[in-house]
């Protein structure tokens, strides 16, 4: 794995894994990711969506949502779905983590790594779900204080 994840991040990663598994996609998105981070419920990335008053059923649902309308967008015009840029997240949590002067990358750096992935289905239902980037850097400064 990478060098600086911490074991939260790591547990979060194999689980995007398993749910990727289950639901018989051949690669890891960042949907995968954002469901993974709301299975696991223990990380700061969980406590700052429960502030905005998003749960784990609110991002299944919209995730969902988001999935089905690429599925009848593809079958419609005929056109791959493309998949998510998983590894952007990871690198993007981690700046995340040097730039907050993190001896480690958590959740809420995978959160922040997620909304920057901007077209991604994790960032559309974050968006849709009302959580905007500054807003998550604000909680996750006031968590580190």
């Amino acid at each position: 794995m990478y060098e600086h994840l911490s074991r939260r991040v790591e547990k979060i990663i194999k689980l995007a894994n398993r749910i990727a598994h289950e639901h018989e996609q051949e690669y890891v998105g960042t949907e995968h990711v954002l469901l993974a981070i709301m299975e696991e419920g223990t990380g700061n990335g969980v406590t700052i969506l429960a502030q905005h008053g998003i749960n784990e059923a609110k991002v299944k649902v919209e995730v969902e949502n988001l999935i089905q309308k690429s599925m009848e967008d593809t079958w419609v015009f005929g056109r791959l779905p493309g998949t998510p840029h998983f590894r952007n997240v990871v690198a993007r949590a981690i700046e995340e983590a040097r730039k907050l002067e993190s001896k480690e990358v958590c959740a809420e750096h995978l959160l922040l790594g997620l909304l920057r992935e901007k077209g991604s289905v994790a960032f559309k239902a974050l968006t849709n779900l009302g959580i905007k980037i500054q807003d998550v850097r604000t909680a996750v400064a006031k968590l580190q204080a």
